[in-house]
């Protein structure tokens, strides 16, 4: 008997009953739904509407810059772009991606959940994230902002450009943040099934769990500064501003307070997807489990605590320079753990080099690298000389952009065939993930040689010793743009033409897939009760099912 064959028969609750997709016809039936998976689809097709407008904006930027003068666009409509690229890319595509689409789809079904805690506030969550983002976009439409996507002030308060209607719409995004962190937090706590005790619960959902904690306590703050700067903008009370007795530096400091932890809500769910994947695709448990949950823990915990060194030039004493980049060494020390016990999994492991398995070593790529530049920026001596410049771009994307993204693409493809019920083309998926890091490494490594040879971030136009290595970086943006898209292509004919996914083609241990692939509508038929880890690989297919059984 084949183990496709074996878990049919261990599944036979699942064919009683429609898959998510059919159980509500309709468009009512999604409008209305209060089915996490359903509300993760519709997160996902949102976030990959504004991946798709934010790279636009990044492509046309990088186009303006293959030469040193002016061409394309004018000077304003740069400024406006690159202030909307970021503002999309951060707060609409990569701190929402991972956890509203992948954590909404998955968490229950990795805890043996019906539900989230809160389905209506889940429902809620949705249409407040569409709000903050159509106003966001209003902004941009009513001319948009050129303060960049830190809004730095007192610039932030005096421009003539929309930067109201884009901080409102920030505000409300973050609401909408705070309702799903919420929701996954209390789920964690309360909705886990039977005989999943804290040591059963997968790093994926701890992952998660972690990131939700950052967004509760720091998301009012970034709340507060903007709130602040929209105030200032319309009443001129001078908060920032030292023309009217304000201080500049308070807004870095209540800013960079949310925004750095704010690099960990985006880095943090990835890292949990890659923990899945680094597993299922080596056919072993992780080399160490706590040392992956201590460690998400622990760049939770230490991230509130290390804001300043994005100040280094902001005024600061040495000793408080020296606290807040011993204090970003710690955050290294816990990804270095990560890393090493990501790397000691694949020791002696079966290695399948499938499409995720491939965004799990560039993952890890750009995750050190981008990482140690990071140790690099964190010391003061360091910082001074690359501050402002195109060293810091390149730093930001390998670290937050590429790591996201290559997580987010892992998971696109790992639970594809649990979402869809399809599998997509291997091959395509192979060239395609192949061209999207090759792309990405010419886009900003390039980056790196022209801050460390002293070209400033967010300039128009440039001296021609650097036009070799911006015309490299543009020329790489094109390529990781049309992998995208063609990425987005292999995806979407899945959907329609892939052939029809086994219930477990990946051979994973994860509670995931002990569900009908794809899932029914409220998840199990039955509660089930965990009697085992989920990362058994020692345990044959048969036998892991067998000891999630129903309660």
């Amino acid at each position: 008997m084949s183990d496709a064959q074996a878990q049919d028969e261990h599944a036979p609750e699942a064919g009683h009953e429609a898959d998510y997709l059919r159980a509500d016809g309709g468009l009512r039936g999604w409008l209305l739904t209060i089915d996490h998976k359903r509300i993760g689809i519709m997160f996902y097709g949102l976030v990959l509407l504004f991946l798709l407008l934010g790279g636009l904006f990044a492509m046309i930027l990088r186009a303006e810059l293959i030469t040193p003068e002016p061409t394309l666009i004018q000077a304003d409509t740069y400024n406006r772009m690159f202030t909307l690229h970021g503002v999309i890319m951060v707060w609409l595509f990569m701190i929402p991606s991972i956890p509203n689409v992948f954590g909404n789809f998955l968490l229950p079904l990795m805890l043996g959940a019906k539900d989230l805690a809160f389905p209506r506030l889940n429902l809620a969550s949705l249409y407040v994230f569409a709000l903050g983002a159509l106003v966001t976009l209003g902004g941009a439409v009513a001319g948009g902002a050129d303060t960049g996507w830190t809004f730095y002030a007192p610039y932030s308060t005096t421009t003539p450009t929309a930067v109201v209607p884009i901080v409102t719409g920030i505000f409300i995004l973050g609401v909408s943040s705070i309702m799903t962190g919420l929701n996954f937090i209390v789920t964690t706590h309360t909705m886990r099934a039977e005989g999943m005790t804290w040591t059963r619960v997968p790093l994926f959902v701890w992952a998660i769990y972690a990131t939700s904690v950052i967004i509760l306590f720091a998301t009012p703050v970034l709340g507060m500064s903007i709130t602040l700067v929209g105030i200032d903008h319309i009443y001129h009370f001078g908060i920032f501003d030292p023309a009217l007795g304000g201080d500049p530096v308070l807004f870095q400091h209540i800013f960079w307070f949310y925004s750095h932890p704010a690099v960990y809500i985006m880095i943090l769910p990835a890292m949990g997807v890659i923990s899945e994947v680094v597993s299922t695709f080596c056919q072993k448990p992780p080399a160490s489990y706590m040392a992956i949950f201590i460690s998400s823990l622990g760049i939770a915990f230490v991230g509130f605590f290390t804001w300043g060194h994005h100040m280094f030039v902001a005024g600061m004493s040495t000793f408080d320079a020296g606290v807040f980049g011993a204090l970003s060494m710690f955050v290294a020390i816990f990804s270095a753990i990560k890393v090493f016990t990501w790397v000691a999994t694949m020791y002696r492991g079966s290695i399948r080099f499938s499409t995720p398995m491939l965004y799990f070593l560039f993952f890890l790529f750009l995750f050190v690298f981008g990482g140690m530049t990071g140790v690099a920026v964190a010391t003061q001596s360091l910082d001074v000389h690359w501050h402002d410049t195109y060293f810091v771009v390149a730093h930001f994307h390998f670290i937050m952009v590429g790591a996201t993204l290559t997580g987010f693409l892992a998971a696109a493809h790992y639970w594809f065939p649990k979402m869809f019920g399809r599998m997509y083309s291997e091959r395509m998926g192979l060239l395609t993930s192949a061209a999207v890091f090759a792309g990405f490494f010419l886009t900003f490594f390039p980056q790196f040689l022209l801050g460390n040879a002293g070209m400033p971030r967010r300039y128009y136009a440039y001296p021609e010793r650097f036009q070799w290595l911006n015309a490299l970086s543009s020329g790489g943006s094109f390529l990781l743009g049309g992998a995208l898209l063609l990425t987005l292509v292999n995806l979407l004919v899945a959907l329609r033409w892939g052939r029809k996914a086994t219930p477990n083609p990946w051979d994973s241990r994860g509670f995931e897939w002990e569900t009908a692939t794809m899932p029914i509508k409220h998840n199990f038929a039955v509660p089930p009760r965990i009697q085992r880890g989920p990362y058994d690989y020692h345990l044959t297919e048969e036998e892991a099912h067998a000891r999630v059984s129903p309660g």
